[in-house]
């Protein structure tokens, strides 16, 4: 397995393969990596001969109040376990090489980018477009493999991808889960063992809205009051959002007619996080 921190080393070893007819598979991380992570890889892996991993603490993604300087970085740890998985390259730069003194430049995907996470956090997708668009850039992948976990996130960059023509198929694989339910975050470690078990109320809050769709229910905002019931019996969750939206505008829907996204984050303690699940469509519309 290659290492490599240099832009212009990676851009090459990109044009190499091109040139010898390998297709690229990538995958974008923040490090920290866990099972969840690790499955995007094998997903890289059926679609491309050459799979890439970066792992870059994206500082324009934090804002001011959050967790950047404290987010886990274990790249050594990190690496064995991409080596474990035969990732041929893994691309570490450093922030002053992603962001030189002088950049000005930002990707902002409008309207998109201000919903569900974008809403109370400000900023933080335009730095996930921006950084996105400059791997993409400098990997030239084939393929770019993201979670599903991170739903809003993969609704801004299929616009952005859409928008500037970006010649990249985004590829979402399925949210990874503990046995208990808890959805995989890099941001897990930072739980107590009490609000760990807290936390289990975000997959049950999505299970029983589930449970509610299964037994025919299509109103959205009768599912969303489900769900919300739910989450209230959890005094520690300090909820951000619970929404059942259109999975590629993230507007609310009235029902389930073309399908949609439940989505919710709530806090616990200091350690936010987020869960969420595809409701397939339903009603006249669908049939």
């Amino acid at each position: 397995m290659r290492i490599i921190h240099d832009i212009r080393e990676m851009q090459t070893a990109s044009r190499a393969a091109r040139i010898q007819g390998s297709a690229i598979g990538f995958v974008p991380t923040m490090g920290a990596l866990h099972a969840g992570h690790l499955s995007l890889v094998r997903r890289a892996r059926t679609l491309s001969s050459l799979v890439v991993v970066s792992i870059f603490v994206n500082p324009l993604q934090f804002g001011p109040t959050e967790d950047f300087s404290q987010y886990p970085r274990t790249l050594e740890a990190d690496c064995a376990k991409l080596e474990a998985e035969n990732v041929d390259i893994v691309f570490a730069p450093s922030p002053q090489q992603m962001y030189p003194a002088s950049a000005t430049t930002v990707v902002h995907v409008e309207g998109l980018s201000d919903k569900l996470d974008g809403r109370s956090r400000p900023g933080h997708f335009r730095g996930v477009s921006t950084v996105v668009a400059k791997l993409f850039h400098i990997v030239q992948p084939d393929y770019a493999v993201f979670g599903q976990k991170d739903a809003a996130q993969v609704a801004v960059l299929r616009r952005m991808v859409r928008d500037l023509n970006m010649d990249v198929e985004l590829v979402v694989a399925p949210i990874v889960r503990e046995a208990d339910g808890l959805a995989l975050s890099s941001r897990n470690i930072y739980l107590t063992k009490e609000q760990r078990l807290q936390a289990l109320v975000l997959h049950r809050a999505l299970l029983q809205l589930e449970a509610c769709v299964n037994s025919g229910e299509t109103s959205a905002e009768k599912l969303r009051a489900v769900a919300l019931s739910v989450l209230a019996s959890e005094p520690a969750a300090k909820l951000d959002y619970l929404e059942v939206v259109h999975p590629d505008t993230l507007d609310p829907v009235t029902d389930l007619a073309q399908g949609a996204l439940a989505a919710v984050a709530a806090s616990f303690g200091s350690t936010r996080l987020i869960d969420n699940l595809l409701l397939p469509p339903r009603g006249s519309d669908a049939a």
